[in-house]
């Protein structure tokens, strides 16, 4: 599904710093990829659009939603997106593949996934090293719900062959296939965690919507969703760029002081599931998991690669130098300028 904002320039001080020299010798008209708009991980960017805040710095934004990340990932390799807004384990596997990427600014702070297994399979399936010979429902494959499944089982000591990974999507679909007996459990995210919670449909096996639960899983922050670029565009292009992250800073400094009603307000209605209730309930209980100033911290990307050497071959042996997975100059001039 895409959808499009073409955002015109507004007037007076807006209009001067819309078109600065250096804005008007880039390119302002961008392609966004995301893997699940309408999920709560990816709240932000819904919200920098419905508030307007890429029409206030000068750009013409057009969002394309895939059913996961791995899928948006692949349109910003292949050159059909300019910027995903997407997981920040995605900017370490690809440098290993020499096709770097960077974030340049954290949307969450930690993941916000959820595996939980079918009620009906609770009593075979109590503990994360039960789902060998599961099927697991995840968003996508190579997506940030895989890759928390796979970190996960791994700690157990399973393969990433011990389970079958079956993507599912998102949204009511996701819903649909763990209550038809698609799948016995489910790696996934807010709102759809939170409606087969409410349905009885689920038993929680791992939880990383709290700070507690991440402590538990993790040893701390592991950063989620970040908005990363090829490192090229970044370097041809800093002042979009600088512009982009501005309008995700305002979104997150906006989000800080949200109460669930003015979520719920904001974001289309069919992200409601049919219930808006449930969805406030679903917000309140993901919205610790959001950046506080867009930063991720170096302890987070130690987290974070240390989850993904657990289960992926390819970086067992590989160097990564974390430093060039994230960019923090755009953010810390956000934050100036606020």
């Amino acid at each position: 599904m895409t959808t499009r904002r073409s955002f015109v320039i507004g007037t007076g001080a807006l209009a001067l710093s819309a078109t600065t020299p250096a804005l008007a010798q880039e390119k302002k008209s961008l392609t966004l990829g995301v893997g699940g708009k309408g999920l709560l991980y990816y709240l932000p960017l819904t919200l920098a659009e419905r508030l307007g805040y890429f029409k206030e710095q000068g750009l013409d934004v057009t969002i394309t939603d895939f059913g996961g990340g791995a899928k948006s990932l692949q349109s910003l390799i292949g050159g059909s997106a300019d910027v995903v807004t997407g997981a920040y384990e995605h900017t370490i596997r690809m440098q290993v593949k020499n096709q770097p990427i960077v974030a340049v600014t954290e949307l969450g702070r930690f993941p916000g996934i959820v595996i939980a297994v079918r009620k009906d399979r609770a009593d075979k399936i109590k503990t994360l090293k039960d789902l060998k010979g599961a099927k697991i429902g995840v968003t996508a494959p190579g997506s940030s719900t895989h890759f928390f499944a796979n970190a996960l089982i791994g700690k157990e000591g399973l393969k990433t062959s011990d389970v079958s990974i079956i993507g599912i999507g998102g949204g009511a679909g996701a819903v649909a296939a763990m209550k038809k007996g698609d799948i016995d459990a489910i790696s996934n995210l807010d709102p759809v965690i939170s409606k087969l919670e409410q349905d009885g449909d689920i038993v929680v096996l791992a939880d990383s919507r709290s700070e507690e639960g991440n402590q538990k899983l993790f040893g701390g922050n592991n950063p989620a969703a970040v908005v990363y670029f090829k490192a090229d565009f970044v370097q041809k292009n800093p002042e979009t760029v600088q512009r982009v992250v501005n309008a995700f800073y305002k979104t997150l400094k906006w989000l800080e002081k949200a109460s669930a009603d003015d979520v719920a307000k904001t974001v289309p209605p069919e992200y409601h599931l049919g219930d808006v209730a449930l969805y406030k309930k679903a917000f309140e209980a993901s919205k610790a998991m959001y950046s506080k100033d867009g930063i991720v911290s170096d302890a987070g990307m130690k987290n974070a690669y240390g989850m993904l050497k657990d289960f992926d071959e390819e970086l067992k042996g590989a160097n990564v130098d974390l430093s060039k997975t994230f960019d923090a100059r755009f953010v810390k001039k956000a934050a100036g300028g606020a």
